[in-house]
């Protein structure tokens, strides 16, 4: 007699999401003692040595919740019945910067980052699923976000993978209960101060009660639409970025008296740093994470330009401003309006000033993106 469906089903998922890694290769699962996660941590156990690979389990104690030592302890002592080795707790202190939310996102991610590393780890396995995926999504329609942040959570981001986004919530439990685990239900998952928890208790039963049905899958596959038509925006942004810089790298190098950054600085088009959340209100932009290796000034051909759809355009001068040393978190759709008016509405207007110092003024034809001189 074969596994409970729920399980089978989100086995399968795992052993799609690790097809492609090499004999031998680590995957560790992160593992917050929850349902999702849970069912995601047997699931590797079951089907990592089966594929010829190791796992391991690492749990993150964020110590905001009185016993969290304790219960990060009893969720590592799981790893040997699930048949993960090496498990880990990863302590780490939450400040206060965007609020409680983001910023324990980013203690937990940097924590996560850090093991990964340490332990070499060709992969990290998330415990997010369809429904997180839909909750993201409307976050974002909130805050009236463009393609590339509606696209929400990728299934691959840099070493992370997120195995369940197509499987519901309701699967993973179900699979828990199959299995015999007890999952720990979070108090904070009940907390309405949360603006996800109130997305979650809230907005999706209102909005499946109103519209019906099925809300949740339907905004997953919104997600996925415009992942799909984020991507191809970026890739055509990068042919027009590198077009655009050609013929003015000389040019712009003897006006700021230092190489200029071009084709050795590409933006990556994973979302390494952070692959949930995309960097800043993700209205435009490269993908999630970027980063610019070694900032210096850019310049870009205003003829090439203009030429360019609107979508385009912006996304080539957020690559050129964060290539240039513009924090890509701190950029906003405002930023880019703002300097793409140098290229639609140019009338000898004065420089446009970006987050890092750095500025865009227009000269002669040339569009020259860099750090502002004292």
């Amino acid at each position: 007699m074969g596994p409970h469906p729920a399980v089978a089903e989100v086995r399968r998922a795992v052993r799609t999401s690790l097809a492609d890694l090499p004999p031998g290769a680590l995957v560790l699962v992160a593992c917050s003692g929850g349902p999702d996660s849970l069912a995601l941590a047997a699931a590797l156990g079951f089907v990592a040595p089966r594929a010829g690979l190791r796992a391991g389990l690492v749990t993150v104690d964020h110590g905001l919740q009185e016993g969290s030592a304790e219960r990060a302890e009893r969720i590592a002592a799981l790893a040997p019945d699930l048949g993960l080795s090496p498990a880990r707790v990863l302590r780490v202190n939450v400040g206060s910067e965007g609020g409680p939310e983001a910023a324990a996102r980013r203690a937990r991610y940097a924590a996560l980052d850090r093991a990964a590393a340490e332990e070499d780890a060709a992969a990290v396995l998330l415990g997010h699923t369809r429904d997180d995926q839909a909750e993201t999504v409307l976050l974002r329609l909130a805050r009236g976000s463009g393609t590339r942040s509606l696209s929400a959570m990728a299934e691959v981001s840099g070493v992370y993978r997120r195995p369940l986004l197509a499987i519901p919530r309701r699967i993973t439990e179900t699979a828990c209960a199959a299995l015999g685990l007890t999952p720990w239900d979070d108090p904070h998952n009940h907390d309405v101060r949360f603006t996800r928890v109130r997305v979650r208790r809230r907005l999706l039963p209102l909005l499946e009660r109103e519209l019906g049905p099925g809300i949740a899958e339907a905004l997953a596959r919104t997600a996925r639409q415009c992942r799909e038509d984020a991507d191809a925006l970026d890739e055509w942004a990068e042919r027009a970025y590198l077009a655009a810089l050609s013929p003015v790298l000389k040019r712009v190098e003897a006006e700021v008296g230092e190489p200029v950054a071009g084709r050795a600085h590409a933006v990556p088009g994973a979302e390494g740093a952070r692959p949930a959340e995309p960097a800043g209100d993700g209205a435009t932009g490269f993908a999630d994470g970027e980063t610019a290796s070694a900032p210096g000034p850019v310049g870009l051909a205003v003829p090439r330009l203009e030429e360019l759809p609107a979508a385009v355009r912006r996304r080539v001068l957020r690559r050129a401003a964060v290539t240039a040393g513009s924090p890509a978190g701190a950029l906003s759709a405002k930023h880019l309006t703002e300097a793409e008016r140098l290229i639609t509405e140019w009338h000898g207007q004065r420089r446009v000033d970006l987050p890092g110092g750095v500025t865009v003024e227009r000269r002669y034809g040339t569009l020259i993106v860099a750090r502002a001189h004292p």
